[in-house]
């Protein structure tokens, strides 16, 4: 069984896995990992960046908003990630990121295409649109809302926001944000080319969700980005 002093390590290293993926916004977006004996959750303080996190710049914060331990700031929309675990109880990682990429692409209105092996895990049916706001989601109503969006997805944008994505671990989690960046990335590229005339159809889609990202691939692409993390302690 997990412990919280595990489940703490795991969530510094989602969050400097995200920094060397290119997510940071100085020192704002986070990522949390949920607290195995049921308090809460533990995310990052909320004055560091990706890169700046460890064990000792994380908050265990409650559903209430309370901070139980780490002693620090906690971010305001901490709804994000409490609101979404309460709601899925296989759901034990959630990640939130200013990806620039996936904000010109919500601003668009537009469904995400398999153009690559990146759009395959958010096709199927087309990722998610929280449009009940586009200001901060420090509510836990808000938040209960945002995941009745996401439901059983692998997360959704939020247009002039940014991005959530989800996992049954911090691997997925943010391989999952990494992923929803790219393709939007890319489909952006084609679509200033010209229209688009191919991606994956419904029969690839599925045999590459399987093939591409199945576990196992999830977590090989994870470990890279954790490998060029900094060392614990720096």
């Amino acid at each position: 069984m997990t412990t919280p002093i595990q489940a703490a390590i795991e969530a510094a290293r989602a969050n400097q896995a995200l920094a060397v993926a290119g997510h940071t916004d100085m020192v704002w977006g986070h990522a949390s990992v949920r607290d195995p004996e049921g308090r809460g959750i533990w995310m990052k303080a909320s004055e560091w960046g990706f890169e700046e996190v460890t064990v000792n710049r994380l908050v265990l914060v409650t559903p209430e908003g309370e901070v139980l331990e780490g002693g620090q700031k906690r971010h305001i929309e901490y709804p994000i990630h409490t609101e979404i675990m309460l709601a899925n109880p296989e759901v034990n990682s959630v990640v939130h990121t200013h990806a620039p990429m996936a904000n010109a692409f919500a601003a668009l209105d537009v469904p995400l295409r398999a153009i690559s092996h990146d759009g395959i895990p958010f096709v199927r049916p087309d990722v998610p649109r929280f449009t009940l706001t586009g200001n901060l989601i420090r509510t836990r109503e808000l938040g209960r809302a945002l995941a009745e969006t996401i439901g059983n997805a692998a997360g959704c944008l939020l247009p002039q926001h940014g991005l959530v994505t989800v996992g049954p671990d911090a691997a997925t989690a943010v391989m999952r944000a990494v992923l929803l960046e790219r393709a939007c990335k890319v489909q952006l590229t084609a679509m200033a080319a010209g229209p688009l005339k191919l991606w994956s159809d419904e029969e690839e889609v599925e045999a590459k969700n399987s093939l591409v990202w199945n576990q196992s691939q999830t977590h090989a692409g994870y470990g890279y980005l954790c490998r060029h993390t900094a060392p614990e302690g720096d």
